[in-house]
């Protein structure tokens, strides 16, 4: 049930996270605030395809 994922930045676009989700109950793509290495800041992170 549970699929692997990628989060990568939406501003430089790197994959720095990755995660686990529900597909049947989450069916939207996964988006979450977090660190950016590369941009030194806080940026949004979105689902990726692997």
């Amino acid at each position: 049930m549970r699929e692997n994922i990628h989060l990568g930045c939406e501003k430089c676009t790197r994959r720095n996270y990755h995660t686990t989700k529900n597909k049947k109950t989450h069916t939207e793509k996964f988006s979450v605030k977090k660190y950016c290495k590369w941009c030194k800041e806080h940026t949004n992170h979105k689902e990726m395809k692997l």
